[in-house]
């Protein structure tokens, strides 16, 4: 079963459960990754649907952020709801440990030593971890690994 197919069962269990933010939660995916169809002219492959949905989860997260600054608790918390069910349909995110693993491990394979690597090791390592971590925190760990400063 195809990572939309899936999307499309549980939302008739979430009709019948008559779970509402379980509903418009996975009708917005749904809606995304009919809008990633239509831009690229054909269906998705699971990667390119779970990209699609990493980035509405990324999307959830920094709508909790602005609304929590804005002291909106409410809106966050529903949002926080939204982003706990676009992870079930994610790959588990790389801990924190694993990913500095991964991280010593690139900067030794390919000789990193100053910041002028950071570059080339991010990219390797994003390669690496295909969506199971952000950029920003993979960032962050190579140059403190390297010690470039942001």
């Amino acid at each position: 079963m195809t990572l939309a197919e899936r999307l499309g069962e549980d939302l008739k269990q979430a009709l019948k459960a008559r779970d509402t933010v379980r509903v418009s939660t996975l009708r917005l995916a749904r809606a995304a990754l009919h809008n990633a169809e239509i831009q690229r002219g054909r269906t998705l492959t699971d990667e390119e649907a779970q990209e699609v949905l990493r980035l509405e989860a990324r999307r959830r997260r920094e709508a909790i952020e602005a609304f929590r600054r804005a002291g909106r608790e409410e809106l966050a918390h529903r949002e926080e709801l939204e982003l706990a069910v676009l992870l079930e349909y994610l790959p588990r995110p790389l801990s924190e440990e694993e990913l500095r693993r991964i991280v010593h491990e690139t900067i030794r394979r390919l000789g990193a030593h100053t910041g002028r690597d950071v570059g080339r090791v991010v990219g390797a390592v994003m390669r690496e971890v295909r969506g199971r971590a952000e950029g920003r925190d993979v960032e962050r760990l190579v140059r403190e690994v390297l010690g470039s400063g942001p």
